[in-house]
């Protein structure tokens, strides 16, 4: 499979860092982050590469030559294939797909090469081919969902919706932003946009939003774009922790499992209003954190309430869009929500029988966790789960993670108590 990287950006936004070099050759720990995009796809197998340049593009064709050229920082061959496409005259950053189509594979990656990234490639295309449509995006929760380009998708994944920061949004949505990372097939540039420059997601890609063509590949690996001397600032803060090789699904990861209600939310009973929903005092910061140390944060929440025909599945994701947004604002994310809709117990008026059954999901039961471990490689001795009732401590227990009760002073045999998330993670962080 082809891989095509945009390499041609001026980077006026990060000119203060280096005016002189192209942007995707600023350095991360001593090293131009193309080289470490490159290097990242050669060792998953990705060794046939077209680069396409403008900018001081010359610089990048010279260091890299045609992939067999001896890099300075290693002093070994870079070990791929490279060709180029020079935009004499702007294109847009899609206008060039259309010169080099012929060049294309059927389904191809497309790149951004000023972003700092360490995913699992081939994780990636497998969704893309399951799925059968014209582009898959990567996509991801990120800390500033308020002033992102947000992605609305079904639970199949297909992408219903593509909102520009400049686009109407809803009140309440899902923290899914795309990363810039995309898998096409090459059919998508058979058709013809009579425009001088253009734009990969305004006239590609957004287009395809409720075709059924489109669909977002969910996941918390790391994709940072560094724009701006701030955003750089914190990818190599991020690169020298260890979080960025860290975060690739094809590495163990480590996660902080949350309780919802009475642990995130205020506990008020069954809740059945969306109103009703307020965070814990702190919450957000607790989990912001979590963030920033590089555990995945995921909530595992029984909800009878399903079961018992008082929400329906529409409500209930409204209510964790809810959840989402106003996390979001103080800049934390959830990277994943699990829902357990089942109840045991049967024979009341407005059930919904079918989820009136013993399951393997319902806490105290690990099905949750144990799922998630399998969704994202959790190495759950090395996680935690957090809640505020017996039931979450036990399915931490059962699913041989740590421990630790909130805003609760009963002893369940966690292994820590403290009066909120909040505390507990500046305590233990």
């Amino acid at each position: 499979m082809k891989t095509v990287i945009m390499a041609g950006g001026k980077g006026t936004r990060i000119s203060s860092i280096a005016s002189d070099i192209p942007k995707p050759m600023i350095k991360i720990d001593g090293m131009a982050v193309l080289e470490r995009e490159i290097y990242s796809l050669r060792d998953q197998g990705f060794k046939d590469i077209i680069l396409t340049v403008s900018h001081l593009g010359q610089i990048i064709m010279d260091y890299f030559g045609d992939g067999s050229n001896i890099s300075p920082v290693t002093n070994k061959p870079f070990g791929v294939n490279i060709e180029y496409y020079f935009e004499k005259e702007p294109l847009g950053n899609a206008g060039a797909l259309f010169k080099i189509k012929d060049q294309l594979t059927d389904d191809f990656l497309l790149l951004n090469a000023d972003a700092l990234f360490d995913i699992d490639f081939n994780r990636l295309i497998s969704f893309h081919k399951r799925k059968g449509g014209l582009a898959t995006i990567f996509t991801h929760p990120n800390s500033h969902p308020y002033d992102s380009g947000l992605i609305i998708a079904d639970d199949n994944h297909c992408v219903n919706q593509w909102l520009t920061k400049e686009d109407d949004r809803p009140i309440y949505y899902d923290n899914r932003v795309n990363a810039g990372l995309h898998v096409l097939k090459k059919s998508l540039l058979d058709q013809v946009i009579h425009k001088d420059k253009i734009d990969l997601d305004r006239d590609l890609l957004k287009p395809l939003a409720g075709q059924g063509q489109l669909y977002c590949y969910d996941s918390p690996e790391y994709v940072k774009d560094m724009g701006t001397p701030e955003r750089y600032k914190a990818v190599c803060e991020d690169f020298a922790q260890g979080i960025v090789q860290r975060k690739n699904l094809k590495n163990k990861q480590r996660a902080i499992f949350l309780d919802r209600d009475g642990t995130i939310n205020k506990y008020v009973g069954f809740l059945r209003d969306i109103d009703d929903f307020t965070l814990e005092d702190g919450v957000a910061k607790a989990i912001r954190k979590i963030n920033e140390l590089g555990y995945l944060a995921i909530v595992v929440t029984n909800q009878p309430v399903i079961a018992r025909g008082e929400v329906t599945f529409d409500e209930l994701k409204q209510i964790h869009q809810k959840m989402q947004v106003l996390l979001g604002k103080e800049g934390a994310y959830l990277d994943d929500i699990y829902v357990c809709p089942h109840h045991p117990d049967s024979g009341f008026p407005g059930e919904i029988k079918e989820l009136k059954i013993e399951c393997d999901c319902r806490k105290p039961k690990p099905g949750m966790l144990l799922q998630a471990a399998k969704d994202f490689n959790i190495d759950l001795e090395n996680s935690w789960m957090v809640g505020d009732s017996q039931n979450d401590i036990l399915a931490g227990q059962n699913a041989g993670c740590h421990t630790c009760l909130v805003n609760n002073i009963a002893n369940y045999g966690q292994d820590l108590t403290f009066k909120s998330v909040y505390d507990f993670i500046e305590k233990c962080s």
